[in-house]
């Protein structure tokens, strides 16, 4: 095994020809022009890897490397000629385990986007004590799912701390505003997620539970935002949120590989705001039902998603209310430009393989908040236009 300090590679972006991967690729084309970070683009396809490096602009010498889940010694390759590998070749659950096996064995530290807790299970059951003793850090969901939502709650809870000699026992996430288009990848994890729980019923006791990704811990019953209601605290209703299903799993992964610093009997659930009156409770009804098909009725096909022009108008503004028994509260914001799922998730992983370059924690299948916590808040202030303040 090559010693990371002697491999040609900081950062390689796995599946750079997909429409997520092309958008990674090109953020470091743009924002690291330097030598420092070394990176490369890799995907099946030489002739298409070349496509993309002109299209987005990158350096005419951008290494190119052939490498595809099916042949394990090309993944093998791969994890040894880089120490960092940020992959968005999903569904996870179908292309993910080869690299991610092959990084873990070589050491080699992983960033992916998945929102696919069943398979994120699995895979830290299978992974997380090889991780551990080869010092690979694994970040799943290193994009909107779950970066926005796992890093708010952790900052909340620093403030808390501050302010109140004590963290939040109750965490409330609501989304105040947001605007995005799905693409059909995200589309495609969710289809084989739901195939997955046919094949084995057993997922559907993981996917429920807010503590499906914390092996051998299962904390106080959960509010699951799942009804619409009014929310006293800021005078709108709310409607189920439809990612709280991942996030609400990641937030709780992070407390509990951190030693459970939220206290062992943390509470967290995430619902979107609509508006004030009849509007409002119309349009969270409304919200609700729409859930039980959120991609309509012509989905979008792999390899599609938004425009230039919809990513570029995109954004998100989400809210966590910490509350205590005493009557106490803190608010904290977390706002992004772009669209959240795509323009502003490439900036985000991209930038969690940069900061994992530096990140001192040991080995482990983890999450964002649990490797990096302030150091990638500070990151993302920095380069990708997201701001994360605590509201007076």
């Amino acid at each position: 095994m090559t010693a990371k300090a002697d491999r040609p590679y900081d950062i390689v972006v796995y599946g750079a020809t997909g429409y997520t991967g092309r958008l990674v690729a090109e953020y470091l084309a743009d924002h690291y022009k330097s030598k420092s970070p070394t990176w490369a683009m890799a995907g099946r396809s030489a002739d298409k890897l070349a496509e993309v490096r002109d299209l987005i602009g990158a350096p005419k010498d951008t290494p190119l490397i052939v490498a595809n889940s099916d042949d394990p010694a090309s993944m093998a390759a791969l994890a040894g000629s880089a120490r960092v590998i940020v992959t968005t070749v999903g569904p996870y659950q179908l292309y993910g385990e080869p690299l991610l096996k092959a990084c873990v064995e070589a050491g080699t530290d992983y960033a992916d986007l998945c929102g696919e807790p069943g398979w994120m299970r699995e895979m830290i059951d299978k992974y997380h004590e090889a991780a551990k003793a080869s010092g690979a850090r694994i970040s799943f969901s290193s994009g909107f799912d779950s970066i926005p939502f796992d890093l708010g709650v952790l900052m909340l809870q620093h403030e808390a701390k501050a302010r109140h000699g004590s963290p939040a026992p109750r965490v409330k996430c609501r989304i105040r505003g947001m605007q995005g288009a799905a693409s059909g990848g995200t589309v495609a994890s969710l289809t084989e997620t739901m195939k997955a729980v046919a094949r084995n019923p057993s997922l559907i006791k993981i996917l429920q539970s807010s503590f499906g990704l914390t092996p051998g811990f299962e904390g106080p019953s959960q509010p699951l935002g799942l009804v619409p209601e009014y929310e006293e605290s800021v005078g709108k209703w709310a409607a189920p949120f439809i990612m709280a299903t991942i996030n609400t799993k990641n937030v709780h992964r992070t407390n509990f590989l951190l030693g459970h610093p939220y206290s062992a009997d943390f509470k967290y659930d995430e619902m979107m705001l609509t508006s004030a009156g009849e509007l409002g409770e119309k349009a969270a009804h409304a919200v609700g039902e729409m859930l039980k098909n959120p991609f309509g009725a012509k989905p979008p096909k792999p390899g599609e998603g938004p425009t230039p022009e919809e990513r570029e108008n995109g954004f998100y503004d989400v809210l966590f209310i910490g509350e205590w028994p005493d009557g106490q509260t803190i608010r904290y914001g977390v706002k992004g430009r772009y669209d959240p799922g795509y323009g502003s998730t490439s900036r985000m992983i991209a930038e969690t393989g940069i900061a994992l370059l530096s990140c001192q924690a040991e080995g482990a299948v983890s999450t964002p908040g649990a490797l990096l916590g302030e150091a990638l808040v500070k990151r993302l202030q920095d380069h990708a236009e997201i701001t994360f303040a605590v509201e007076e």
